[in-house]
């Protein structure tokens, strides 16, 4: 009964006007800064390894590890054979798209972001609560932030952990029969003794893991693409093909391609759900533009990059799948097949979920060479290669979960002693460990459809709140470009605005009446 209400939930939020509405966001966004996302691309990856250091902020780089750590996580995997299983090659065209035009996105929250957050027993907080409830202002604008906080702690607290874990416990017990419950103990114990350390020692980790794990998968899905070199351009051709309806086999599912490639793209990137502004508000930077930039960047490495190589790899293997959304008499899905390229399930079975044996095949096919036969009950190099894989993505992502809902358990408790809000700050990590635990025993399908539930709840009121407040962010945009353009490269930017620029970013009033970075280099 509960996993038939969360579907229609599910089908209500997740429905063709947030899916679309996010493109147009993200299309509209990238016109109004003339594609900044590609003019200042050269300035991200600068601005990547500059950033600066305070004992109240962590660095540029720490903080778009700890984004990544939230956004590079199963929907690198899972979700994009999810994406290519409903929607055929040509979701991941969709995908491209949906990361180009979301970067402009990233931008605008994260800017607001920085914009408008606060100092809070040391630490910099901020995110969408936050520049809601400044940036509107009044009883809206407090009320407002309060329905995003509560709504946050719930799907990134609560509903989100258990799709990471998830695919831990199943990939893990796969690929070396490790039992669930082992690796559920092991996942709380790991989890408790690093969130209990606060944001440092969040970002410490996610910094010595992030880079470390998508450089080595990316590493690996160039080798299996150099091994299989000659199939990439018939393989390329297929997904623009495919994505505008081209190819007789998937020319009649484009409706399900468009949607699902754009919503497993919006999933893995997270651009406009509101995620990503947390992280870069912890970021110390002299302008807030320029975390912005860092942040539209994780985008790109999160779906051109590693979506990218999972989708290859996928391709390669000659093992996906495909159908046009409808089921059969025996509630089976109706699949199609071409020419020797296998669209039949493992067990004849719809998987909604999309498991990451065809990653693995394709690793296992390129290492085997022409011997290969898939076998999906076949444990291969590839299968202990995605489920360490996996491990580190999830589990990062669980870690940056934790520092989401602690900072929006912290803006609900900030005008509490520190003695109370700290007893709160406990309770929603405890909560978090729960869910941890709870998804490592549930089936897939039903973590997949809580995961989606909360991400689309939250989507659909940060999408409204960046639209009301979007002429901050591109201000600042403007200002940093300006500055940069007057001073030369090696000048420090400084944001100074006035109250109509940037009404109510009450952080950036005060550090500009205490100003000292006038002189200092970039």
């Amino acid at each position: 009964m509960l996993t038939e209400i969360i579907d229609m939930l599910d089908k209500i939020v997740w429905s063709p006007p947030l899916v679309f509405g996010l493109l147009i966001t993200g299309l509209l966004f990238s016109i109004v800064t003339r594609f900044a996302q590609v003019r200042q691309f050269k300035e991200m990856i600068r601005l990547l390894f500059k950033g600066e250091k305070s004992p109240q902020g962590i660095s540029s780089f720490q903080a778009i590890s700890l984004s990544l750590a939230g956004r590079v996580g199963t929907g690198n995997i899972v979700g994009v054979s999810a994406a290519i299983f409903i929607g055929g090659p040509g979701a991941v065209f969709w995908m491209w798209v949906t990361a180009l035009l979301g970067a402009s996105t990233a931008f605008v929250e994260s800017t607001l972001g920085q914009i408008y957050k606060q100092k809070e027993n040391g630490e910099y907080r901020g995110g969408p609560a936050y520049y809601i409830e400044n940036g509107i202002g009044g009883k809206f604008g407090k009320v407002f932030a309060l329905i995003f906080a509560v709504i946050t702690i719930i799907s990134i607290g609560l509903l989100m952990p258990g799709v990471q874990s998830n695919a831990i416990a199943t990939s893990l017990h796969s690929a070396f029969n490790i039992p669930k419950w082992v690796v559920t103990i092991f996942l709380v114990v790991l989890l408790s003794l690093i969130i209990f350390g606060g944001i440092k020692r969040i970002a410490s980790m996610a910094t010595a893991i992030v880079p470390f794990m998508a450089i080595a998968y990316i590493l690996l899905a160039a080798v299996v693409i150099c091994l299989n070199i000659s199939q990439v351009p018939e393989l390329l051709a297929l997904i623009f093909k495919s994505a505008f309806g081209l190819h007789s086999t998937f020319g009649g599912i484009i409706g399900a391609m468009i949607e699902i490639g754009v919503k497993r793209g919006l999933y893995s990137n997270e651009a406009g759900q509101g995620t990503g502004p947390h992280a870069a508000s912890a970021a110390e930077v002299s302008h807030p533009a320029k975390q912005g930039l860092v942040q539209a960047f994780s985008a790109y490495i999160d779906t051109l990059f590693v979506c990218t190589a999972t989708a290859l790899i996928i391709l390669i293997s000659g093992t996906f799948n495909t159908t046009d959304g409808t089921e059969n008499a025996h509630g089976k899905p109706n699949l199609v097949e071409d020419n020797g390229i296998y669209v039949l399930n493992a067990d004849g079975s719809k998987d909604p979920s999309g498991t990451a044996m065809y990653v693995q095949s394709g690793i296992d096919k390129a290492f085997q060479g022409g011997d290969y036969h898939f076998d999906p009950n076949f444990a291969g190099f590839g299968s202990y290669f995605i489920a360490i894989a996996l491990f580190f993505f999830a589990f990062t992502t669980i870690l940056a979960y934790s520092y989401i809902t602690e900072t929006n358990t912290a803006y609900l408790t900030r005008k509490m002693s520190a003695k109370k809000s700290n007893i709160f700050i406990t309770i929603t990590r405890l909560i978090l460990i729960f869910a941890t635990a709870y998804g490592t025993l549930k089936t897939a399908d039903a973590a997949w459809a809580m995961g989606d539930l909360g991400v689309g709840m939250m989507a659909w009121l940060n999408i409204v709140a960046i639209w009301i407040l979007c002429k901050p962010a591109f201000h600042a945009l403007k200002d940093f470009e300006q500055q940069k353009k007057a001073k030369g490269s090696g000048k420090l930017a400084v944001f100074r605005p006035t109250q109509q620029e940037a009404p109510n970013a009450y952080f950036w009033f005060d550090r500009a009446k205490n100003d000292d970075t006038l002189d200092k280099q970039d």
